[in-house]
């Protein structure tokens, strides 16, 4: 059973091919947000090079969200698009859940953090048992102090990733009380990788849908639609 996954939730446009448990391909390309120039030629490139079509493949999944409200929408289109033109199911992998599997061999608490500007962060807490990621908290969109208020009422070493790491690992390190680490560089960011090892996960659990019920989850109101109520 092959997957494709894709995740453009943040500044990397990534894109992976997975046969049941075995990683076939992943290109990631961190540079600028052009997810709607470079992802179609992504997958385009990786199924060449994998002697593949796109009617090889058996489901199709994409990050959901939290994330950038453009990069969802560009993924998951993508996605939808494709699954519709072969007339497969499609998987809707949160991207926390994604990021927080980048580390499965963590025996720390995961904490993964996206920037979502203003000092605040989209984040959930994550334990892992047996290389399998277990989310113990729910999906929060809060400021990074409230992250640390949280963490420090545990007892138990945190691991950090995401993209908020390069922006707020000096203020955590000086306001958390528990121990913490961050992850290395090559597993810091989002991976496709990740979105279709827990795609994966979610095919066991019956958790595929059809690309016209798939839709981003985007946590919290954009600040354009904010701004707008605020002026009613």
């Amino acid at each position: 059973m092959k997957i494709l996954a894709v995740d453009t939730s943040a500044s990397v446009a990534s894109v992976a091919i997975m046969e049941d448990e075995v990683l076939l391909g992943e290109y990631s390309i961190n540079n600028k947000k052009t997810h709607s120039q470079k992802l179609l030629p992504m997958i385009d490139e990786l199924l060449r090079s994998l002697e593949l079509k796109i009617g090889d493949i058996d489901y199709f999944a994409a990050s959901s969200g939290p994330g950038s409200f453009t990069g969802l929408r560009i993924g998951i289109t993508t996605i939808k698009t494709l699954a519709y033109s072969v007339n497969k199911q499609v998987i809707a992998v949160p991207t926390l859940d994604a990021l927080a599997n980048n580390v499965s061999f963590s025996e720390s608490i995961i904490c993964p953090i996206m920037d979502a500007r203003n000092n605040q962060v989209y984040t959930a807490l994550y334990t892992c048992e047996k290389g399998t990621v277990h989310n113990i908290t729910e999906y929060m969109g809060i400021h990074i102090s409230d992250v640390c208020n949280i963490l420090n009422g545990k007892n138990k070493k945190v691991i950090f990733l995401g993209d908020g790491v390069t922006i707020h690992k000096a203020y955590l390190k000086e306001n958390l009380s528990i121990p913490c680490d961050f992850a290395p560089a090559s597993y810091i960011l989002q991976r496709s990788a990740s979105v279709a090892e827990v795609a994966m996960q979610m095919l066991v659990e019956n958790r595929q849908q059809s690309c016209f019920d798939m839709v981003p989850f985007y946590l919290r109101k954009s600040q354009a639609e904010r701004m707008f109520e605020g002026d009613k």
